[in-house]
């Protein structure tokens, strides 16, 4: 059997500075009746839309150009397509979790005042009513896509059924928000450090495929939050 062609994806790794100079992920539990990796714990992400890539969507984007993108990802893809990624991880993660990596015309963050329609704006999004680069135009707010640190690429095995070309990034907990406790993709959301997640992983106590654990892997080499910030912050970096 001819292996099918992996998907284009996007998968954002949420983090916080924690009380002990550490910093803990987020990580979210699959509802058990979806059909791909139901009841595993995963990264906010999903699948590039073509949408994200559209000339309206990459109007509302800021903090990275496309030749930057594509440069930073060293692929054969068009520089339109490179940011795309970005923005994917962007939608992805609001989506799911609530978390908008956003920013004003004046380059502010969105205002806390803002959750309650915010949160009304991602309702819409999530049921199709609304596509995203709209609902940014209508909020005045654009995707900030420097606050996104280019961290892994994975491609699924061919044997696999399910296949995905998968863009791992990195990105701080904006300040004064807070990811929904679960969602209409999420069944919990939980803060945990990497260490603990694989320590749960390894007692069959958090589901989590190969690519999540390497993630886990590589983030608890850094023994504290100024470590990982200090290689990982808003500077994207080039794997």
């Amino acid at each position: 059997m001819k292996a099918s062609s992996p998907k284009k994806a996007s998968t954002v790794v949420l983090v916080r500075p924690n009380g002990e100079e550490k910093f803990d992920v987020l990580m979210t539990r699959r509802p058990d009746w979806m059909e791909v990796l139901g009841g595993h714990y995963v990264f906010p992400g999903g699948l590039l839309e073509e949408r994200d890539w559209s000339v309206a969507m990459l109007a509302r984007c800021r903090g990275l150009a496309a030749a930057e993108a594509r440069a930073i990802l060293a692929d054969s893809l068009s520089p339109e397509l490179s940011l795309a990624h970005w923005i994917a991880a962007i939608r992805e993660l609001f989506e799911e979790t609530g978390v908008l990596l956003g920013i004003t015309e004046d380059n502010q963050a969105p205002l806390a005042e803002r959750r309650a329609e915010l949160e009304r704006r991602r309702q819409d999004l999530v049921r199709g009513i609304q596509t995203f680069d709209r609902i940014l135009q209508a909020e005045g707010l654009y995707c900030d896509a420097s606050r996104l640190s280019y961290f892994m690429h994975r491609i699924t095995p061919e044997e696999n059924r399910a296949r995905f070309d998968t863009r791992f990034f990195l990105a701080a907990l904006p300040a004064g928000q807070r990811p929904l406790p679960r969602s209409e993709e999420v069944a919990q959301s939980v803060w945990v450090t990497p260490k603990e997640a694989l320590q749960e992983a390894a007692r069959g106590a958090m589901l989590m495929i190969r690519p999540t654990r390497i993630v886990l892997e590589r983030l608890a080499e850094f023994p504290s939050w100024a470590e990982l910030w200090k290689a990982h912050g808003q500077t994207p970096v080039r794997r």
